[in-house]
């Protein structure tokens, strides 16, 4: 579970580059009507610690999206036999992943999978919201920009070393 630790970083570290205001920041802040001096007024150790939390829960979801086989086990989760790794149900879940255990466990694999949660997931939240908060186009696309990026990172990093 120490690539769990790490991918929850992922979020931060993506966001500490992309928010920059060489890159996405100053629009981002323009867009959000969010002032530099708003931004020094917050407690950032608080704010830190939540993302970081937020991206663990992330990094666990994600498992379940870009590991395929994580599917097996969920299907046959109450299966008798599942807890008995002599039974017949036991000795077939651990043939069928020594044969495809490490199909589609790639990085690549992994981070198509994380930005196709960004477009298909994250982009309708961040739309109906701005939507309701008369947020702009370009703030709803600098903001899924930024998870589409950091999702990819985190599906990749997983499929490929989980």
């Amino acid at each position: 579970m120490l690539l769990v630790l790490f991918t929850g970083l992922i979020p931060l570290l993506t966001g500490f580059i992309y928010y920059h205001p060489k890159l996405a920041g100053n629009a981002w802040m323009k867009e959000a009507g969010v002032t530099e001096e708003q931004m020094k007024g917050s407690n950032m150790g608080k704010i830190l610690a939540l993302a970081y939390v937020f991206g663990l829960l992330i990094s666990m979801a994600m498992m379940s999206i870009v590991i395929h086989q994580f599917s097996v086990y969920s299907i046959l989760a109450d299966e008798p036999g599942m807890k008995d790794p002599n039974s017949e149900i036991s000795i077939w879940v651990k043939e069928f992943m020594d044969q495809y255990g490490t199909k589609f466990r790639t990085f690549k694999h992994g981070a198509f999978h994380g930005a196709l949660t960004g477009l298909f997931f994250a982009w309708p939240l961040i739309g109906v919201n701005a939507l309701f908060e008369r947020k702009s186009a370009k703030y709803t696309a600098i903001h899924v920009g930024y998870w589409v990026i950091t999702l990819a990172l985190i599906g990749g990093v997983i499929c490929q070393w989980m």
